[in-house]
């Protein structure tokens, strides 16, 4: 019996290196790996011997015959990947052995811990060659960023993941310096003086925007801010999002753009049993909402959302799926099985019997938007229509005006710049080479980055393993060859200017503190967790009173 990827597959390839018949692809350095929507079994060669569910972080594996009728599609989604005539695949490569006359300790600090951080502490503390030491700094309280402020909270499989990064942030090897902000409170020089190397993980953490006319009207805002905000993000949780229209529009086709349309039109009864804010759960209670128009300047199959998010649209209860131009020529004749597919869901899910009191989401393509339209809050999106011209877009004549409360741009993230390093502002990342900071042409000993700041935002939480572990290869090679400089300061000489500077800065055990306070409250009232969306009620549960004391520290 074969088995089978379903939704929650974080694509972090932990399965492939267990599985003793390969029969998992796409593997990490295969053409298409940082695009794929999830990994897919072979189920001709594979042996049924469980080594996948095993290693799998998130519990997306099941055997075939186990499928529940909500997973039922992904036997179809995982045949279809293998019906594609594709390359030859290369031999993994071989870890990287290290030849050094010391065997450390090698002190290397990651700034960040999200997942691109949390995969590289972990490749870097789990080596049995070299003695290796981490310290991670994150300038919230609270750790694990994409995870805990990204993932939307009706996934809750996704964040299972969580559980094997708070192992990596566990380790003896691995201190946490929470609520403490690089370029603030310390320098990226300060850094590098205390240690042989530094990762930058900062991610993309801002929306990036449309910049057309009537950007500035109330209602008009980046999805960026909205997920934010309905995951409690302390940058974010002030903010306000006026739902009393009853429409919305999403600009973009991506997995942001579903989680943002499905959020909006979800009953608020599932709602209260995720993780989700209660700034949000009672502003989406308060919703009059009915229908969202999710809107992309390309067509239907161009759609960047995945095949697993499209069907996750279909299991939301008291919502429609309304779209006519699924299943056009262009898309149906694709020869790629894999957006067929995607095509053939979609028009299963808009052929479905509509309810007279269901809210609904509606796709439409070939609309590039060009202005908002209002006095001092929106109150309608012009679109320009759009046709194909050659790998292009041009514009048609004729234009379409849809009314509606509120806007949604969810048109891509980018990364901010870290004082002190290079930035490439048109691509929002550190400008890199394999991972290592490069300053023109020439790297920067010592700086490395990885994860979204490093490539762009691409891919989900597992791609961001094979991301990362090139980068660390990349540092491991330098330290072999004698490249980086030895830290001029301990370890205690950082913590004793980091006491000055930031005394209400937690560790370990702060995190741990406020991390059982939201699980308490989570089982009081039936959920997962209630989080904390203030600093200063983050301190307070990790037991740092103003000024700063030293119960969060360890």
């Amino acid at each position: 019996m074969a088995h089978v990827i379903t939704q929650p597959c974080c694509n972090d390839a932990g399965c492939v290196d267990v599985c003793p018949v390969d029969c998992i692809r796409p593997r990490p350095g295969e053409p298409g790996y940082g695009r794929a929507e999830l990994l897919h079994i072979d189920p001709v060669t594979c042996i049924d011997c469980g080594a996948c569910i095993d290693e799998c972080p998130v519990d997306a594996i099941v055997p075939e015959g186990d499928l529940t009728p909500e997973n039922e599609p992904y036997r179809e989604v995982n045949a279809a990947y293998f019906a594609a005539e594709r390359e030859p695949v290369p031999p993994a490569p071989e870890g990287l052995r290290l030849e050094v006359a010391e065997r450390g300790p090698l002190r290397v600090a990651i700034v960040g811990t999200g997942p691109s951080a949390c995969y590289a502490a972990e490749e870097l503390v789990s080596r049995r060659d070299v003695e290796v030491e981490v310290t991670m700094f994150e300038r919230l309280p609270t750790p694990l960023g994409l995870v805990r402020y990204g993932v939307a909270p009706d996934h809750q499989h996704t964040k299972q993941v969580a559980t094997a990064f708070g192992r990596t942030l566990s380790r003896k090897q691995v201190r946490l310096e929470l609520n403490v902000e690089v370029g603030a409170h310390v320098s990226v020089a300060e850094l590098l003086d205390h240690h042989h190397a530094v990762i930058f993980a900062t991610g993309a953490s801002h929306g990036r925007t449309l910049a057309i006319p009537g950007e500035h009207l109330a209602g008009v805002h980046t999805a960026t801010d909205f997920v934010g905000w309905y995951n409690g993000h302390p940058d974010h949780a002030h903010r306000v999002f006026d739902l009393s229209g009853e429409r919305a529009v999403v600009i973009g086709n991506g997995n942001v753009a579903l989680d943002v349309a499905r959020i909006l039109v979800t009953d608020i009864s599932a709602l209260t049993r995720t993780d989700i804010a209660d700034h949000a759960l009672e502003a989406l209670a308060a919703s009059r909402i009915r229908e969202v128009v999710v809107a992309a300047r390309r067509g239907p199959e161009h759609a960047a959302f995945t095949t697993p998010e499209l069907l996750g649209l279909g299991q939301v209860d008291g919502v429609d799926i309304c779209s006519g131009e699924f299943g056009t020529p262009v898309e149906s004749d694709s020869g790629d099985p894999v957006v067929r597919l995607k095509t053939a869901v979609a028009r299963q899910l808009t052929e479905r019997a509509a309810g007279a009191s269901n809210r609904r989401i509606s796709f439409r393509y070939h609309l590039s938007p060009s202005i908002f339209h209002g006095e001092t809050a929106v109150e309608s999106v012009e679109f320009a229509r759009t046709e194909p011209s050659g790998d292009a877009l041009r514009e048609m004549a004729g234009h379409e005006v849809i009314p509606c409360g509120a806007v949604f741009e969810s048109v891509g993230y980018r990364g901010i710049a870290v004082p002190g390093l290079p930035f490439q502002d048109s691509a929002g990342i550190i400008p890199n080479r394999d991972g290592r900071v490069i300053d023109g042409a020439d790297p920067i000993p010592g700086a490395y980055v990885a994860g979204w700041i490093k490539r762009g935002p691409s891919g989900v939480i597992g791609t961001n393993r094979y991301c990362s572990q090139e980068t660390v290869r990349a540092l491991l090679e330098d330290f072999a060859a004698g490249r980086l400089r030895a830290p001029r300061g301990s370890r205690e000489d950082l913590a004793d200017v980091l006491d000055q500077r930031r005394p209400e800065r937690l560790g370990s055990r702060g995190w741990k503190s406020i991390d059982a306070a939201e699980r308490r409250a989570g089982r009081e009232s039936g959920r997962p967790r209630v989080k904390f969306v203030d600093v200063g009620e983050m301190l307070s549960a990790a037991g740092v009173a103003a000024g700063g004391s030293a119960a969060g520290r360890g």
